[in-house]
């Protein structure tokens, strides 16, 4: 009989991504729970290694799990340098996305990106940009080549307050208002604009009344309530299909680790936090789950078992993939 050492099986590229179905709250859960897990096995495997950090968005699960369940197959993705719940929650490979991050040969990239540039073409995933406010530029370029060419999707525009203070978010929410181009806008205003509150350099609380004056649609939602969150998405991706024009949606939630790993978090006001970990996401879905009669605390164990399991294969993955070769340097650099 043949066998397959743990090596060579840790090795082995994972199958190709499958978009999920995330139509069920056990889905939403299942997935908010793995962007989580993802992301603090990382933070660890950062401390204990030395390797580089990652910017995280611990605590904003339902925000990238909301909006991506909206999403068809044929719609694209731009997001920013806090990428990994929008990647995951499309169907990416954590293994894969580990093995990214690590520098490894089986990353989506090969090693080259990091977790800063991750793309991944087979789900619509164009671009993660790490200049702030870098994927709002290219955002009307893809959507103004989706119109030209007839395709059917949509493009979706994830980044945060502080990329909405940038001039670029102006300058692309009037293009696409005057080319009535079909970008869903989700602002993931997480409070934070690295080391500096919003309140700081922001007038008012709400990013969604800024599109206004450029007639474009916008709402603003619990981003904390993943099915509030979908609720929202599906009315507002519904809209964009229907009329061909952008809609901006603002998710409030909030980022509950620092900036960058490893981050003290010494800048955070003590109260502001604990008042934020008391809307945990995760730990609402739970509690409305358990409430409303159709799982037990066992069911919800057994989902985070089944996640638990998934990252350890992926850090698995990720730690026996093998280096780039030298002479990989300079491939797939220029197109």
């Amino acid at each position: 009989m043949n066998t397959v050492s743990p090596t060579a099986a840790a090795r082995s590229t994972p199958s190709s991504p499958v978009i999920p179905r995330l139509d069920q709250p056990e889905a939403l859960l299942e997935a908010m729970l793995l962007i989580r897990a993802y992301e603090l096995r990382l933070s660890t495997h950062s401390a204990q290694s030395g390797t580089p950090g990652t910017c995280t968005a611990v605590g904003q699960e339902a925000a990238a799990v909301g909006v991506v369940s909206a999403l068809t197959a044929d719609d694209l993705i731009l997001t920013n340098h806090r990428s990994a719940g929008h990647l995951l929650a499309r169907g990416a490979d954590p293994g894969r996305m580990m093995a990214e991050v690590l520098g490894r040969r089986d990353g989506y990239c090969k090693g080259k990106s990091g977790s800063l540039h991750i793309s991944v073409r087979e789900l619509g995933v164009v671009l993660t940009s790490t200049i702030v406010g870098g994927e709002l530029s290219l955002a009307t370029g893809v959507a103004l080549s989706q119109t030209m060419l007839g395709r059917p999707g949509i493009v979706a525009c994830f980044f945060g307050d502080g990329a909405a203070g940038e001039g670029i978010f102006h300058e692309s929410l009037n293009l696409a208002a005057v080319w009535k181009l079909p970008i869903l806008y989700v602002c993931e205003n997480n409070q934070w604009q690295a080391f500096v509150h919003r309140r700081e350099t922001m007038v008012g609380e709400s990013v969604a009344a800024w599109a206004a004056p450029y007639g474009i649609a916008s709402a603003t939602v619990d981003g904390n309530d993943v099915e509030a969150v979908s609720a929202a998405a599906r009315a507002a991706t519904d809209s964009i299909r229907d009329t061909g024009k952008p809609f901006l949606l603002e998710l409030s939630t909030y980022r509950l680790r620092g900036h960058f790993e490893p981050d003290d978090q010494a800048y955070v006001n003590a109260a502001e936090l604990a008042a934020w970990q008391a809307r945990d996401p995760i730990e609402r879905m739970k509690t409305r789950l358990l409430a409303g009669g159709g799982f037990t605390a066992g069911d919800l164990d057994g989902i985070g078992t089944r996640v638990a399991a998934r990252i350890d294969a992926a850090m698995a993955f990720a730690e026996a993939s093998p280096w780039p070769d030298a002479t990989e340097l300079l491939t797939d650099i220029y197109a």
